[in-house]
């Protein structure tokens, strides 16, 4: 008898089984899926100097450097990106300039080199590096209508260093360098005949030299020096063709020095005679034709240069305000804008030098007062239809951000503020209120059915470019992601972001959108004075579900001054509003925030602030919060790393505070413990320690002999690495014999070395994190010329009765007894080193909800991008024939360097510009962690790093799925009734 016709059927399955598991193996996303679970931003940072390209000809772009260490190209009509170039920190940029139109001129690295860039893409035209002395204040000087050459020249002065540089080609026409020692170019000036430069420089505080220099050959023609009674402090501005307006040594008067005659005359004039109620610090500013403006934090005042007679005050401005630099509109005139604070308005007005009185514009604009005040203001002109002049300023405010006003109202804004994040926490958003549906219901049956159709080309890959977009766009706008209410896989939060200018800012994970933002008062910075300092944001109320009614709220953390002793100030802000609920100058200093695990009553969390007098203060104060601290004060042990005298203490707490006997919420610390380094042959490079949100699933791991290895989960574990001093610089700025590095694990309640391994001719930058009861760390190997990464493993050996599996798997093993650091641990190590190609900028470890996933390393690279490697590979049990048992288990065997998979990068194709930090925040849904990337740019993705095993993704096409089952059950009953009818046929022969 033949075989019965149901092994089709199972062929058929077969085939299905083999196509969804082949089906799972891809590591990488489709392009269609980019954008739906991840976004990207770009941004410049602060703008501090702006140069506009607006000829007729080509598209009208503003180039702009910023603190960030940027240069970019920036489109006038929209803000968007033309360009950009994101610095190294160590070639710090420092000047800005256009040259013949075409070529944009930098500065940087202390006046030692001078790039050119195309204007029009970007790309770079020339290099050249300068031999400079030391300078503060390197100065660029493009010189104009230049006779003497076929091309404009550059004049660059650094120290007492002068070069005349090509525009062309970088080439150095001539270079001329000072004779007296300590000299300091502060002003290069070229005069109206084009044949001569003048340069005025300080040796010293109370030097004044001029030298007169021939443009075409650098020779010395006229050398004029003269000393001034108390000195300058080296603030200068050029008040007019022949007279350089400076401050003196004590910041109080104003000297007029006149340098065009055969000798340098000088008056002074007490600033205080100007401006009767002068306060604080001020600053001044050429707004040329001899105008110059005093501006104070508070004020503005416009004087009148009368030659070397004196100042004359022409009109002041009572409200926080800012000036331009001067506009060249015609041969005769120059005009400057002023920008003004007004209530909830600013008010731009624009003047000429040659007439103060009148104005050519006043406008009025309204903006968003989370702004701050206005810091820099840089204008424009342009000819209206009428060929009149009309004008537009580029703003940049006191949060960072940068705007573009014209004619009332501002015509695009950049949040460039979110470039320079200092801390990030996260919030759950609002639950979903009663009888609001979570989805939207699709009504149209026909799009219904056309969207599925797609997604089903799309699966099969049939679709083709304008499909493969329809079904990106239809995705995006069915995703539930941006919605404000919290979803049952916990993807959708805000993530809470305090940036260097001292404002917080909530995004939403789901598109990047700013919710809410708030410049906090006690965190604007004077633009003259002290400069407070935003330092870290936490949470501070997480609400339970029983008590769902309150809103949670972060925590904001600074300092007032830059000072280690300057006063701290509080913030708490609603997480969903950004409304600060309460705010607070502290009586203390801020050293160190260490937030507890203990909440109150309301669900406040608790922190310590210790300060400079080495005393802890406990937060919130109220009487519940110190009940539950009194409650776990015996149990409480942190640490204190200082770098700079080489040392790491341990503490606890006392209930007196020395200074402050009558503040119960002082407590004084007691030094346990203290770890000096020595100096001569050891330096601290990284300390980390443990997350405190960490989660581990369990403390028991089983090897390929089914013995179990307990691991050592002791949270007061502290991760060390010391340089020797040779190899704590640059990266082959020391032999392999003169460099070692150091790891150490210490137990922070005794301080006791736990583990120490020597690493020889190792060098840093060294990169760490630790996690359960592993570290990983990061370094540059000189005797094979490679990164390397290596991995420490510490296990508890204690509990050598309870290796038995089956106890463990019956319950019957003994896990109850106490476990005490007081008691010395037996402890075993496992370690390893890897070769890894990158360098590395940050390192995070990835967290998920149960701790059940397994772990994989967030490694910022070089490249400024996020490899997710498998903590697999560094695995120190790793060999490289492993044992079959071995196998079982999952070690993969040995290579002589840890694979770098295209597919793994996070970040896909992006690059997060000047990475900084990785921040791993787990989801409700075990499977997925969500992850958030910062630096100059800002990035943010969804990571499943043992795949989605516990839900079906949401681009699962749940129509194709009925029409595989709809198939299947067709498929069987023909089948089965084609197998009823053979089987008939058979019996009746």
């Amino acid at each position: 008898m033949a075989a019965p016709p149901r092994r089709s059927l199972f062929v058929l399955l077969a085939g299905l089984l083999v196509f969804a598991s082949l089906a799972t193996l891809a590591t990488a996303i489709y392009e269609d899926q980019v954008g739906l679970a991840d976004w990207h931003q770009k941004y410049i940072g602060k703008v501090k100097q702006a140069v506009y390209h607006s000829q007729k000809s080509g598209r009208r772009r503003v180039v702009v450097l910023t603190e960030e260490n940027v240069i970019s190209s920036l489109d006038l009509r929209s803000g968007d990106i033309f360009w950009r170039h994101v610095i190294d920190n160590n070639d710090p940029l420092h000047q800005l300039s256009l040259s013949h139109g075409k070529y944009v001129l930098t500065l940087s690295s202390g006046g030692t080199i001078l790039r050119a860039w195309n204007l029009r893409d970007g790309q770079m035209i020339w290099e050249t590096n300068l031999r400079t002395s030391t300078a503060s204040d390197p100065q660029l000087h493009v010189m104009s209508n230049n006779k003497v050459a076929k091309d404009n020249l550059v004049l660059v002065s650094a120290g007492r260093w002068i070069y005349a540089v090509s525009s062309i080609d970088g080439a150095i026409s001539w270079e001329k360098e000072f004779s007296i020692d300590g000299l300091e170019i502060k002003r290069i000036l070229q005069s109206p005949e084009n044949d001569v430069v003048y340069a005025l420089g300080l040796a010293g505080s109370s030097k004044l030299a001029l030298y007169h220099l021939s443009a075409k050959t650098g020779e010395i023609l006229k050398d004029i020096q003269e000393s001034l009674p108390g000195g300058l402090c080296g603030e200068t501005v050029l008040g007019s063709d022949n007279v350089l307006v400076a401050l003196d040594k004590a910041r109080s008067s104003l000297l007029l020095i006149e340098f065009m005659g055969e000798r340098i005359s000088y008056n002074k004039v007490h600033v205080s005679d100007l401006v009767q109620d002068l306060s604080g610090s001020f600053k001044i500013q050429s707004l040329s034709n001899g105008v110059i403006s005093l501006q104070t934090s508070s004020s503005i005042s416009l004087l009148k240069l009368k030659g070397t007679d004196g100042l004359e005050v022409l009109q002041r401005f009572d409200q926080p305000a800012a000036v331009s630099d001067s506009l060249t509109i015609t041969e005769k005139d120059e005009a400057f804008a002023v920008v003004q604070h007004l209530g909830s308005e600013i008010e731009f007005i624009v003047k000429f030098t040659s007439d103060l009185s009148s104005e050519i514009i006043r406008e009025k604009v309204n903006i968003d007062q989370n702004r701050g005040n206005v810091e820099k203001v840089f204008l424009n002109s342009y000819i209206r239809t009428d060929k009149s002049h009309g004008f537009r300023a580029l703003v940049v405010m006191e949060d960072h951000s940068l705007l573009l006003i014209q004619q009332g109202d501002v015509v695009w804004s950049r949040e460039d503020g979110l470039a320079s994040i200092v801390d990030v926490t996260t919030s759950e958003l609002p639950v979903e209120k009663d009888g609001v549906s979570v989805a939207d219901v699709e009504h149209n049956l026909f799009e219904w059915l056309k969207g599925h159709m797609l997604k089903l080309k799309g699966t099969l890959m049939l679709a083709n470019a304008d499909e493969v977009a329809a079904i990106q766009a239809l995705r995006l706008k069915s995703s539930e992601k941006n919605k404000m209410t919290r979803d049952h896989n916990g993807f959708r939060k805000l993530l809470v972001v305090l940036t260097k200018a001292g404002k917080v800012m909530a995004l939403h994970t789901g598109d990047g959108r700013v919710i809410w933002s708030n410049l906090l008062p006690s965190l604007r910075a004077s633009r003259f004075g002290g400069m407070p300092s935003a330092l870290r944001i936490c949470q501070w109320q997480v609400p339970h579900h029983s008590v769902m009614r309150e809103n949670p709220s972060v925590l904001v953390v600074g300092k007032s001054g830059a000072e280690s002793s300057t006063p701290g100030v509080f913030s708490i802000l609603d997480s969903y509003s950004g409304e600060e609920l309460n705010s607070m100058k502290l009586d203390h200093s801020v050293v160190q925030i260490i937030p507890l695990t203990l909440k109150d009553s309301s669900e406040q969390r608790l922190h310590l602030i210790v300060d400079s007098n080495s005393n802890a203060h406990l937060y919130p104060k109220s009487p519940d919060a110190l009940n539950v601290f009194f409650h776990e004060m015996s149990n409480l042990y942190f640490y204190s790393v200082d770098i700079q005298a080489n040392v790491i203490k341990g503490y606890s707490l006392q209930k007196s505070c020395g200074l402050n006997l009558g503040d119960e919420y002082c407590f004084s610390m007691k030094e346990l413990w203290s770890i000096i380094f020595p100096s001569d042959s050891e330096r601290i490079a990284i300390s980390e320690t443990r997350k405190m949100n960490e989660v581990v699933h369990t403390q028991a791991k089983i090897i390929g002999d089914h013995d179990v290895m307990y691991k050592y989960l002791s949270k007061n574990l502290v991760f060390v690495a010391t340089l020797s001093p040779k190899a704590a610089g640059d990266i082959g700025s020391a032999l392999p014999e003169e460099a070692s590095l150091v790891a150490y694990l210490i137990d922070a309640v005794t301080g006791r070395i736990l583990h120490r391994v020597t690493h020889h001719g190792a060098q840093g930058p060294v990169h760490a994190v630790l996690s359960e009861n592993w570290v990983v760390y990061h370094y540059f190997n000189l005797r094979a010329h490679r990164f390397e990464m290596a991995v420490i493993e510490i296990y508890d050996e204690s509990r050598a009765d309870n290796k038995d599996v089956m106890k463990l798997i019956l319950g019957k093993h003994n896990l109850s007894a106490p476990i005490t650091s007081y008691a010395r641990p037996e402890v075993a190590v496992k370690s390893q080193s890897f070769f890894f190609t990158h360098s590395v900028n940050a390192m995070a470890v990835t967290q998920t909800a149960k701790g059940i996933t397994s772990k994989q390393l967030l490694i910022g690279t070089i490249g400024d991008q996020v490899l997710a490697l498998d903590k697999r590979y560094l695995d120190p049990r790793r060999s490289v024939n492993p044992t079959q048992q071995e196998k079982e288990e999952g070690i993969i065997p040995l290579t002589d360097s840890l694979p770098i998979i295209p597919q793994s990068f996070v970040t896909h194709s992006h690059q997060v510009e000047a990475l900084r930090g990785i921040v791993s925040i787990p989801a409700k849904l075990e499977s997925t962690t969500l992850v958030f990337t910062y630096g100059v740019d800002l990035f943010y993705t969804q990571l499943a790093p043992s795949r989605t095993y516990d839900s079906l993704t949401d681009e699962f096409s749940y129509a194709l799925l009925l029409i595989t089952i709809a198939v299947l059950v067709g498929a069987i009953i023909v089948t089965w009734i084609w197998s009823e009818k053979k089987e008939l046929r058979d019996k009746w022969r």
